[in-house]
């Protein structure tokens, strides 16, 4: 009997392997929940300082233009302890997303009294208020912000302005103050696309009072408002990449 071809040192040419095979589902569309959840793995995974803020850009513009799980999957492939998500049978209800408030006047002006906006509110790109020997309330934790960063306008004269915002809201003090001043919370985030509120303005023996409370409808509140600054923040990016392309 002839020996084997390999006893004589002949090398045979290795077989190509086939790919691997994708997992079922991978070319199934991906929903606005799942490009969310990877959003949010990639914001802790910048807190966590495994991924630079460069990075953490790019990767949110691959995860807010892939279309099926399969564009998803590399998104997290080099970032430990993460499934990737997929194709699922969930038999909760969804929250319905809300359409966006209806646009009030940007304006709220106090003369020797008090005036307020609260609950579910579009905040514009700059709010400005006026309070004279009077008191006003704005309360973010249902508001819906019309960009990542608005401006709140003050001029306060022997009078106060109290804020409440939600927590993962920074809040930056931009404002004078003549015998008066600003009570800030520290910022509770370090997610460089949170959305920010920047006071500016005059204050003369007045002040400025903001408080960070949870939103009062719990962890269900907070994933759409987190749902809702996710989309914002892709919106204005892709706004950003026309307005480029235009020039």
């Amino acid at each position: 009997m002839g020996r084997p071809c390999d006893d004589w040192g002949v090398n045979l040419p290795e077989q190509p392997s086939e790919p691997p095979a994708r997992p079922p589902g991978a070319s199934m569309r991906a929903s606005d929940a799942d490009r969310d959840q990877v959003a949010d793995r990639l914001r802790e995974a910048l807190a966590e300082g495994r991924i630079t803020p460069e990075e953490h850009a790019e990767r949110i513009d691959l995860v807010y233009n892939a279309k099926t799980y399969a564009e998803l999957e590399p998104v997290l492939h080099d970032l430990p302890s993460v499934r990737p998500p997929g194709p699922r049978v969930d038999l909760r209800k969804e929250e319905p997303v809300l359409a966006p408030p209806p646009s009030q006047s940007p304006n709220l002006v106090a003369v020797f009294g008090a005036a307020e906006r609260k609950g579910r509110w579009l905040v514009e790109a700059t709010t400005n208020v006026a309070c004279v020997f009077g008191g006003v309330e704005l309360d973010f934790r249902q508001a819906v912000l019309s960009r990542g960063e608005v401006t709140v306008n003050i001029t306060c004269v022997f009078g106060g302005v109290d804020i409440v915002v939600p927590p993962g809201v920074r809040v930056v003090g931009s404002n004078t103050a003549i015998f008066g001043g600003n009570d800030l919370p520290e910022d509770d985030t370090t997610d460089p696309d949170a959305p920010v509120i920047r006071l500016t303005g005059l204050l003369m023996f007045g002040g400025v009072t903001v408080k960070r409370r949870e939103t009062s409808g719990g962890k269900g509140a907070r994933k759409n408002r987190q749902r809702e600054i996710h989309r914002m923040h892709h919106q204005h990016r892709t706004e950003g990449h026309e307005r480029r392309r235009g020039h």
